[in-house]
């Protein structure tokens, strides 16, 4: 006779006879279930919960025909594992480890892990996390106001007074498609998207519990599965895999515009590729504010651009590690600023003379190559945004990323993106991979480069939907490779019409130039700040540079206070507060060592014995001033 066994490691059939005592099924029985399993825990029971339990060792002398048991009656086991512990002994307590996977591939020590995840806690503490999560003042500020679109009187189909209000005229929802068709805005504000997920979730009017309308995709193995099998890549089921992925735009942005406070911030930059050749990568400093052209929209405001450490080459750029960069981020809070995204050029000189650019980047190859995209998103991931309306108390970034290249018509131009949230966690979780092609994203298998599976990687299927040839929209699964506007979405980007920009300074050296020959440097200071002249000493407009502020903090002079009090004045050009600075010590010490890294050594008069008639010291003076006076064209 045949019975089934079932048990967290899944189930198997053994073939028995009805005069077989149960203790004799136990070699059988750990043929079947993994090596470590305590075989003095092992149980049986008639039901999966709730049945009559009894220890196979306790069993002693009961054969299976007494029970009753017929052919192909299932029992359910419940064991428990043993691990060794650093004193030799076995414990049952600790959690189930194990070297080999289920297909039997071990695993190696050296395997490689994706973008490390935030950590994971258990729904009991992350319950209300929502209710003691920080947002910014902007966001703040954008939930206390209704989005409402305000429309006017109709002459036409009104027919109510002035103070009564119909279909035709009473205000719109911010996530109106008919307005943003008439706008021409392509997606939806954050908070638009909100409001529009929010009525559905929560319904005020039934006096239901709330409930966060936002929830992160999750594309990785849920840690701490309910169901008791072993941890993945040992065990898995269908409630902690995740699902399939089907790909399609994002219907929202968390960023809506980029606004560069002054044109010198892009020439500046622009500066060191028409110098050098090399393209130049740069993180934007800036704050968030409402954008009014986009119901409920949010705009950055970029107020200076920092240059890292890097390395420039024709066709990119290498990062250096930026150890100052807490320090940078420090001062730039004191101004009140932050890191709002980041900057590249890529571009190629025509070589028609006229200052035009190749195109590289237009409809019919891309917009934002898969690298880049890949680049976007671990800046994504670095950066979250803190909200209340999602269950984690996180969703998506405001991170921007902004790319100086030619346009069709050869001139330099701005474009702005983000990576999608789809994107961000399909990066985090090491699904996809950049291709070499770069207008397609690869999608990567579970095997490593050993050729052997990966322990940190699980693969789900992914699909992507696009429009065929017939005007129907199919579904295509994405592997190998799917193409990179799946990943993507385009922000709008300009310039104020009255350029109002918090530095009003660009002349101070920037920082990590030295490949063509600008460095910051005392004498460099001097020369800006005017040390020594009564008239420029410490005026506020000179100091207000972020690039000056940056390296008057690296030369550890001021004190925290007094660092704090410069970028003030910086920041608000106040005359008495730039009087209170040129009162403190450290500001003091600075001018003295400024004023004698400033000084020239005297002229030297000329000897007694020179000779009226030449006018020169010696010969080799005069053949100087010969040399000086000829001309190498």
């Amino acid at each position: 006779m045949i019975l089934r066994f079932r048990g967290s490691d899944g189930q198997f059939r053994l073939t028995v006879q009805p005069t077989d005592e149960f203790p004799s099924l136990l070699s059988k029985i750990l043929d079947n279930v993994p090596k470590d399993v305590d075989s003095s825990t092992i149980t049986l029971s008639n039901k999966p919960a709730n049945g009559e339990e009894r220890l196979l060792v306790s069993l002693k002398g009961v054969t299976i025909e007494r029970v009753g048991l017929q052919h192909g009656d299932q029992l359910y086991l419940k064991y428990q594992q043993q691990t060794t512990v650093p004193n030799g002994h076995y414990s049952s307590s600790l959690p189930h480890a194990s070297s080999n996977r289920l297909n039997g591939v071990p695993i190696l020590p050296t395997e490689d892990y994706p973008i490390a995840p935030p950590p994971q806690t258990s729904s009991t503490d992350n319950k209300n996390l929502w209710e003691i999560v920080q947002q910014s003042p902007l966001d703040n500020q954008l939930d206390k106001q209704d989005g409402k679109i305000s429309r006017p009187r109709d002459q036409k189909m009104c027919r109510h007074g002035p103070k009564g209000m119909c279909d035709y005229c009473m205000p719109l929802e911010p996530y109106s498609p008919d307005y943003l068709a008439e706008k021409k805005i392509k997606h939806l504000s954050f908070h638009s998207h909100l409001r529009k997920i929010n009525s559905a979730t929560n319904k005020p009017e039934l006096k239901s519990s709330y409930m966060p309308p936002l929830s992160e995709p999750y594309y990785r193995v849920k840690r701490d599965c309910p169901s008791g099998h072993p941890q993945w890549p040992e065990g898995i089921c269908t409630k902690c895999q995740p699902s399939a992925i089907t790909l399609q735009a994002q219907p929202f942005r968390m960023v809506d515009h980029v606004e560069f406070a002054s044109p010198a911030l892009i020439n500046t930059l622009l500066d060191f590729w028409r110098r050098s050749g090399s393209q130049r990568i740069g993180y934007l400093y800036g704050h968030y504010d409402q954008y009014t052209e986009v119901p409920l929209g949010v705009k950055a405001v970029v107020e200076s651009i920092y240059e890292p450490p890097q390395t420039g080459e024709i066709d990119g750029v290498s990062l250096h590690e930026w150890e100052n960069e807490q320090e940078i981020d420090e001062m730039a809070r004191l101004c009140g600023l932050q890191k709002i995204g980041i900057i590249f050029t890529d571009l190629i000189d025509a070589g028609a003379g006229d200052g035009t650019v190749i195109c590289k980047r237009h409809i019919d190859s891309y917009f934002l190559s898969s690298l880049e995209i890949a680049f976007a998103a671990r800046f994504q991931a670095k950066n979250p945004k803190q909200t209340r309306w999602s269950d984690t108390g996180r969703f998506g970034s405001d991170f921007v990323t902004c790319v100086l290249s030619g346009d069709v018509d050869g001139n330099i131009a701005i474009s702005a993106f983000q990576a999608s949230n789809s994107a961000v966690e399909m990066v985090r979780a090491d699904i996809v991979e950049p291709s070499a092609d770069p207008s397609v994203m690869l999608v990567r298998g579970e095997e490593e480069d050993d050729g052997s599976i990966s322990k940190t990687r699980y693969i789900p299927e992914v699909f992507y939907r696009r429009i065929n040839e017939y005007g129907a929209s199919i579904q295509e699964n994405a592997k190998p490779s799917f193409p990179v506007e799946y990943l993507l979405v385009t922000l709008t980007h300009g310039f104020p019409t009255e350029t109002n920009p918090l530095f009003v300074n660009s002349g101070f050296p920037i920082e990590n130039r030295a490949m063509v020959g600008e460095s910051q440097e005392l004498k460099a200071l001097s020369n800006h700040l005017g040390a020594g002249t009564k008239a420029k000493m410490g005026s506020r407009l000179a100091i207000s540079d972020f690039h000056l502020l940056c390296y008057i903090h690296s030369l550890g002079i001021l004190s925290k206070d007094e660092e704090s009090l410069l970028c003030r004045v910086a920041r608000t050009h106040d005359l008495s507060e730039e009087v209170s600075l040129q009162d403190t010590p450290g500001w003091a010490t600075l001018m003295t060592i400024l004023a004698e890294s400033g000084e020239r050594p005297p002229k030297r008069s000329l000897p007694s014995s020179l000779g009226p008639e030449t006018g020169y010291r010696s010969d080799s003076e005069q053949l100087a001033k010969r040399v000086k006076g000829v001309s190498l064209r």
